[in-house]
């Protein structure tokens, strides 16, 4: 009988561990920072459209730097590429110390641009060096594992975000007829509450810098596997020129850029959604963190789903399971359409490895700067959200609340990943 290759052989357990904890360090950063587009609108008193810049800079940090990342990791190492993103993340993070002292929006938004150079290099380095530790054959699933444990660092993003900053905003206070009392204090006021706001705002990010910081210092010392017979001289024009040149890698990335966009809207704006219910901002949170858990649950499934089951059919799948809880999203104007919006992150659980393991199947050496290409493709988190954003700021469009309504743009995202789902199948058939 014919042994399987393995998901993960036992030379490399040790490194396999290390690199997807860090996973969860990214799956936390993007998950404590979801919340917070709801929470400086509060407090600095700022539109929901430009409440979501801070997604805007989040995103926007990850298109900056994937392929000067892609480019280092490629002439260096996949350990050189991960030990530079950590220390970018530390740096990014700690800068949440003045920019609260400061007070000032803009410094937020600049903290966080950097932060997200440092989840960039992670992110194009640690994607592809899962794929590389073991048999092709069991890369996707391989992938799919290792991303298991980002929703794990999400939870607890989140559960910092609902349980330590959320709720213990002072800019959230309701009177007893349940309005906000932030918008009717003096200048004064706002001025103290402001302060005692940002800084509990910034306290989680400085302690997650000091962890990033031991966490260098721990790879530093630690000898993780190579790539063998590696080409490390660097051309990019000619590798994107054969990339381009790649029907489903060219598709793939297109898919991954509406997949992270549906991702980031749904996270982000269940809260505004729940607070059109007459839910507050720490409540709706916690219904983020359900959604959160049934994503994790969902991703060892469907992990264990993909021994059986191509992964292709099954991205299509799951893509049609979240077309459909969506637009119960849409037209429920309810506590159903929140449960519906809570849903659809079980069908969102595998998107984004899958995607990203078979757009990168069988290119090689391609690998390092095909992975820059994906993870430019988070730009769709930058995008979107702002426009979300507007749209909820008009209050009602075609004769639903408006925020129902700006569900229509992950209806869009997940159409088209359904259509690439489908695609890359009949392709791989």
């Amino acid at each position: 009988m014919e042994n399987k290759p393995k998901v993960v052989e036992r030379k490399y357990l040790f490194p396999f561990i290390l690199v997807t904890s860090v996973f969860a360090l990214w799956g936390f950063a993007n998950d404590i920072t979801n919340p917070m587009v709801a929470a400086f609108r509060t407090v600095m008193e700022i539109s929901n459209a430009k409440a979501a810049l801070v997604q805007f800079a989040f995103y926007g940090g990850y298109t900056t730097m994937a392929i000067p990342a892609a480019l280092f990791v490629k002439k260096y190492s996949y350990k050189k590429g991960i030990m530079v993103g950590l220390l970018l993340y530390a740096v990014g993070a700690l800068l949440f110390y003045p920019a609260a002292r400061f007070e000032v929006f803009g410094f937020f938004l600049i903290s966080l641009y950097i932060l997200t150079f440092g989840l960039a290099f992670l992110e194009t380095t640690a994607n592809p060096y899962i794929l590389a530790m073991g048999d092709p054959e069991t890369s996707t699933r391989r992938l799919n594992l290792a991303q298991s444990f980002n929703p794990i660092g999400s939870l607890v993003g989140m559960a910092v975000a609902s349980n330590y900053i959320l709720s213990s905003l002072q800019s959230e206070a309701k009177n007893a007829a349940g309005e906000y009392i932030f918008p009717m204090l003096s200048e004064a006021e706002k001025a103290i509450i402001r302060t005692n706001d940002l800084a509990i705002i910034r306290n989680p990010y400085v302690a997650i810098g000091i962890v990033i910081l031991i966490m260098f210092v721990v790879f530093a010392v630690t000898k993780m596997p190579t790539r063998e017979n590696a080409d490390h001289s660097v051309h990019p024009l000619v590798v994107f020129k054969r990339l381009i040149n790649r029907k489903v890698y060219r598709e793939g990335v297109i898919a991954q850029v509406f997949y992270v966009a549906a991702q980031i809207m749904c996270w982000t704006f269940i809260i505004q959604y729940a607070e059109n219910l007459g839910i507050d901002k720490a409540t709706a949170q916690r219904y983020n963190i359900i959604a959160m858990s049934i994503f994790l649950a969902s991703r060892f499934i469907s992990t264990a789903l993909m021994k059986y089951v191509n992964s292709r059919m099954l991205l299509s799948v799951f893509a049609i399971g979240g077309i459909l809880t969506i637009t119960g999203t849409i037209f429920i104007q309810n506590i159903g359409g929140l449960y519906c919006l809570i849903a659809t992150s079980a069908f969102m659980s595998l998107m984004f490895p899958t995607i990203y393991g078979i757009a990168l199947e069988g290119i090689g050496d391609d690998a390092t700067l095909g992975a820059a290409g994906l993870v430019m493709a988070i730009v769709g988190g930058a995008l979107m959200p702002p426009l979300q954003g507007a749209i909820i700021d008009m209050g009602v469009v075609a004769g639903l609340p408006a925020v129902n309504f700006s569900f229509v743009l992950p209806l869009i995202c997940f159409v088209v990943i359904a259509i690439f789902g489908y695609r890359s199948y009949k392709a791989f058939a």
